[in-house]
């Protein structure tokens, strides 16, 4: 089967972390595979090497006119894809984003999770990448029941994969010597990710623990938080804490950060599954993340769950003075090595296959 896999860059975000792992996985399962994706800022590869029996194909995406607004961004990033893009060779064309399932139209649309937007522009192409679409796929039951509630579209449910062994293997000695003991969280400084709400937590921890760190690593994105970080960096003022704040951390460096927390934050107040929350459980890190629907129905009894900064609080406090408990470092173990990639794979050409025939998405194999 020809299969091409779509997204809209080249950086360590989770949905491109998920099209490049399962690109990898239909390849191994003997399928034909391209990913196309943009180049923004000069890329001409991706944010780790890719299995070269995976075809890549990346757009390059130059800088735009200064005071180029994120909807005229979005747009020009559509205009490029589309341009660029022939769905003619394929058998499926999945799109894995907004941006992506804009720029092809018909096609088969991963829905991760569902924003809301204010802007007219992103509003509008958030809507056409769901309804365009004439298949659809969510990494958890939660999202697929936003989708059927809201849009009343039915979407097969293929959670994410983990790469188990990269995890469970990891050695977070040289983190812990360099940063001391520290809480971690993945997905940089934004509003989604719940940043103000662990920073508050955290004040609040280190008045109970004062030798804890917060170590905030990632933050790659299309979209302009500088406002948020700018309000976060004044409260950590006023709260009189300092975290670290790696940015973009090497992809060879990962497994090892994670490994080397004593406890992991996933805060975030939306969510399609949670895939550096289940890293971490690889790595038999603690785990506490939101209260959320779909955090529950992933992560179960393996994680700690909290709603507000002083529950995150708790939560990371009770983490991190019961972080050897080894029934629930043993689940978290159990339940990240259930998630293949090489399952997510066989789950997907199982629904590539059973799609009607049609041009650029032949239910063939």
């Amino acid at each position: 089967m020809r299969i091409a896999l779509l997204s809209y860059s080249t950086k360590p975000r989770g949905g491109v972390v998920h099209t490049l792992a399962l690109a990898e996985a239909l390849a191994a399962a003997g399928q034909d595979v391209t990913v196309w994706t943009l180049g923004r800022g000069g890329d001409t590869g991706f944010y780790r090497p890719v299995d070269p029996a995976v075809r890549l194909r990346i757009v390059p995406f130059p800088d735009g006119p200064t005071g180029e607004t994120v909807g005229e961004r979005v747009l020009r990033s559509i205009a490029t894809l589309r341009a660029a893009f022939d769905p003619g060779p394929y058998d499926v064309v999945h799109a894995q984003d907004c941006i992506s399932a804009n720029a092809v139209g018909a096609c088969v649309r991963t829905v991760h999770h569902l924003d809301r937007f204010t802007t007219p522009e992103l509003a509008e192409c958030h809507e056409r990448a769901i309804v365009t679409p004439y298949a659809h796929v969510c990494v958890s039951a939660a999202v697929a029941g936003e989708l059927l509630d809201g849009w009343g579209l039915t979407a097969s449910v293929i959670p994410n994969g983990v790469a188990f062994d990269r995890f469970a293997g990891a050695d977070g000695a040289r983190w812990r010597d360099r940063l001391g003991r520290y809480v971690l969280t993945v997905g940089g400084i934004e509003p989604r990710k719940g940043s103000l709400d662990l920073l508050e937590a955290y004040a609040l921890l280190r008045a109970t623990d004062p030798t804890v760190g917060l170590v905030v690593a990632g933050g790659e994105t299309l979209f302009d938080y500088r406002d948020y970080r700018a309000r976060w960096e004044r409260r950590a003022t006023e709260l009189d804490v300092t975290p670290v704040v790696l940015g973009t951390v090497a992809d060879a460096d990962l497994p090892d950060l994670v490994a080397g927390a004593a406890a992991f934050a996933f805060p975030s107040v939306k969510e399609g599954f949670g895939l550096a929350a289940m890293e971490a459980l690889a790595a038999g890190v603690p785990l506490v993340v939101r209260d959320l629907p779909v955090l529950r129905e992933v992560f179960g009894a393996a994680a700690r769950f909290a709603a507000d900064p002083a529950g995150l609080a708790a939560a990371l406090g009770d983490a991190l003075h019961a972080g050897a408990d080894p029934a629930r470092r043993a689940a978290g173990r159990a339940l990240a090595a259930r998630h293949t990639w090489a399952a997510a794979a066989l789950r997907h050409l199982e629904f590539y296959a059973s799609l009607p025939a049609r041009s650029g998405a032949r239910g063939v194999m």
